[in-house]
């Protein structure tokens, strides 16, 4: 059994595609060896060329015998490790992948974040991952837009979080702009955690003492954004957490729990 496990190993090497695109696999193995587990949907046919692409790597991983399905979390099937022998394959790969290929955040980790979010209450890398994309894909053209750019570009980014249906509610006074992540209990019923996100945007040469009177100001609306009616008929027996972001410029300066 031990031989045949290695043999299926090789050709597994073999399939995957060793450069900087594919990613994915790393964090899959990384995962797999610190926890014990991985969560995903088992996919019954792909192409070759898609095979690195996160449920169809574990797919793969599946058929290939060095995962065995251990029921379901958070909503997906729970994939485990079957054995020792398998164990030490899957080090070896994840050593060499750390090799060749440089490790970076992607769609695949984002849903990570995102689960982590819904289910552990885990907010604070989610919010991060935003600014670093923000960050990277502003172009002189968006950073021009200010908070504008900002605000929808918070909101793009978190309407992709299946877990919940991002809400935006704009007052008209300047500068204020919230963000009701609703939960999709209906779909998700073992959900834990609703977020408020209380938006705010200084100039990059705005002075500290402008980013902190922002920052008392997302405060007292994140109060009373929590305690409205709408809020509290959605969130049901989740737990709300009221979450600050202040950007200066296109930088996070700013991200906190109040």
């Amino acid at each position: 059994v031990e031989e045949n496990i290695r043999v299926d190993y090789n050709k597994l090497r073999m399939l995957i595609r060793k450069d900087k695109e594919f990613a994915h696999d790393a964090s899959t193995i990384q995962t797999l060896v610190q926890q014990g587990y991985v969560t995903g949907e088992l996919k019954t046919g792909f192409s070759a060329e898609t095979v690195a692409e996160p449920d169809n790597f574990i797919s793969l991983l599946f058929y290939f015998g060095m995962l065995t399905i251990s029921g379901t979390l958070e909503g997906e099937t729970k994939l485990t490790i079957p054995n020792q022998v398998v164990r030490e394959q899957l080090y070896s790969y994840l050593l060499d992948t750390y090799n060749e290929a440089d490790l970076r955040f992607d769609n695949w980790e984002k849903g990570k974040l995102a689960s982590a979010m819904a289910y552990r209450g885990d907010w604070k890398a989610y919010f991060d991952y935003i600014a670093e994309c923000l960050h990277r894909y502003s172009s002189q053209r968006d950073k021009q837009k200010g908070e504008a750019y900002v605000h929808g570009f918070t909101l793009a980014m978190t309407a992709q979080n299946r877990f919940y249906r991002p809400i935006s509610e704009q007052e008209n006074q300047e500068g204020y702009a919230d963000i009701f992540m609703f939960p999709l209990l209906d779909i998700y019923k073992d959900m834990l955690h609703s977020y408020i996100i209380e938006l705010k945007y200084a100039k990059g040469k705005d002075s500290d003492e402008k980013v902190e009177q922002l920052r008392q100001e997302a405060i007292t609306q994140a109060n009373r954004y929590a305690a409205s009616e709408t809020v509290q008929k959605a969130i049901g027996t989740t737990t709300l957490h009221k979450i600050i972001v202040v950007y200066q410029g296109m930088k996070m300066v700013v991200c906190e729990e109040v």
